[in-house]
């Protein structure tokens, strides 16, 4: 791509997180359990948990899960009546029969090859949901500073079907929650490769909630929404903003895509909670998604987000995990990052995966995984402030979703 400069003129890096401004005496809430473990279609189907226990088993060896200020957090299922704020009392009751007869609707998307019936659906869904709900009370309630739950991020479930295997909408269910608890503004920022769809369409009309999505474009890619042209209902012109990237994006695009409208919008919406979703499957090696975005570049985006949240929101940060189908080289490096990067202590990119976890890896699927937990050199980027190319699809891409949303939220296309 044209941007992608090593660190020639006008290159930069994503800022540093820092932590400085801090709240004394608030924990840091990490939800986990084995429980959570259950949320899981069945052998062979990308959604596996084992995602989640190599991530949670790479935490604890990286020392991240071991400190007096974390609370380690597990849920029970959130309850019939707090699913019914987002989804439709029908289709609760189909997931309900699916888990205990078994009874496939797909009208609903329940007993697709996307999300196939098993036994535990509904309580492992609820329990991701509740755990999601929980995160979301304690950094409103000044319980906790920030919250992370990887097992939630579920955000392709819609109000009355299952989709692109997402059950319940853990983040739709928090943000309706934290409206109802007196929030006005909440930002809910998704950098799956996959448009954050469900999320974009329960908050659809509603002005206190902005969606942010950098995806991959849905010309190529599931759920084939997300354009630039979404920017919202009649109700909240400018509460969605999609950044729908070209396939093949690489770390220099997607952080300049990043850059270029992420911060800005945040600052116009001026947000009192910030929830963001990690789905990490922009990765090279994910197999169900085109982009080409390192573990750096990921956790460079995490770092800023953290940022932002000081910056916005009072530190009120609330990170989910997502999609992300590199089961051995990539989920467990990205999402040990963002516990990092949440708990105060970030792990240098430079640092070795412990030999621990690469021998349990070794052990279990025949090979070590990845060596450290860098992809390689440093992530830079071509500031959008730089200049705009015509000629790079990337900068059309971008171009066209500030051209869309940014009017919308009282900003200038070209110079904010």
């Amino acid at each position: 791509m044209g941007q992608a400069t090593a660190a020639g003129d006008g290159a930069a890096d994503l800022p540093a997180t820092g932590a400085a401004d801090e709240p004394d005496g608030l924990p840091v809430r990490i939800v986990w359990s084995p429980e959570l473990l259950g949320y899981d279609f069945g052998h062979g189907h990308p959604m596996t948990s084992e995602r989640l226990e190599l991530t949670i088993r790479l935490a604890e060896d990286l020392g991240l899960l071991d400190h007096p200020d974390l609370e380690l957090v597990g849920a029970g299922p959130a309850s019939d009546e707090l699913l019914a704020t987002v989804h439709e009392a029908g289709y609760v009751a189909a997931v309900h029969a699916a888990a205990e007869h078994g009874t496939r609707d797909p009208a609903r998307g329940l007993g697709t090859e996307d999300d196939p019936v098993f036994g535990d659906m509904h309580e492992a869904a609820a329990r991701v949901v509740q755990g999601t709900l929980e995160a979301a009370l304690a950094v409103w309630q000044g319980r906790a500073v920030h919250a992370v739950n990887v097992t939630g991020g579920l955000h392709h479930a819609m109000p009355g079907a299952a989709s692109g295997f997402c059950v319940y909408n853990d983040a739709g269910v928090a943000i309706r929650r934290l409206l109802a608890e007196g929030a006005q503004r909440v930002a809910y920022v998704d950098v799956d490769a996959h448009h954050g769809d469900g999320v974009q369409a329960v908050f659809w009309d509603d002005p206190r909630v902005l969606t942010v999505s950098l995806h991959e474009t849905g010309h190529m890619l599931f759920p084939g929404t997300g354009h630039a042209r979404e920017t919202g209902g009649v109700g909240a012109p400018g509460g969605a903003v999609n950044v729908a990237l070209p396939s093949g994006t690489d770390d220099a695009g997607w952080l300049r895509a990043f850059d270029a409208v992420v911060p800005a919008v945040l600052r116009a919406f001026e947000p009192e909670v910030l929830i963001t979703q990690h789905g990490c499957d922009a990765h090279p090696q994910d197999p169900l998604a085109n982009l080409r975005v390192s573990v750096d570049a990921q956790r460079s985006a995490a770092q800023r987000l953290h940022e932002l949240a000081h910056e916005l929101a009072g530190g009120r940060w609330v990170a989910l995990g997502g999609g992300g189908y590199a089961v051995l080289d990539v989920v467990p490096r990205v999402w040990a990052h963002l516990i990092g990067i949440a708990t105060h202590r970030p792990v240098d990119p430079a640092t070795p995966v412990p030999e621990r976890w690469r021998s349990m890896v070794r052990d279990r699927y025949g090979r070590p995984g990845a060596v450290s937990m860098s992809d390689g050199p440093a992530v830079r980027f071509r500031p959008w402030s730089a200049g705009y190319d015509p000629s790079d699809d990337v900068d059309r891409a971008v171009r066209a979703t500030r051209a869309a949303v940014f009017p919308l939220l009282g900003l200038d296309p070209e110079h904010d």
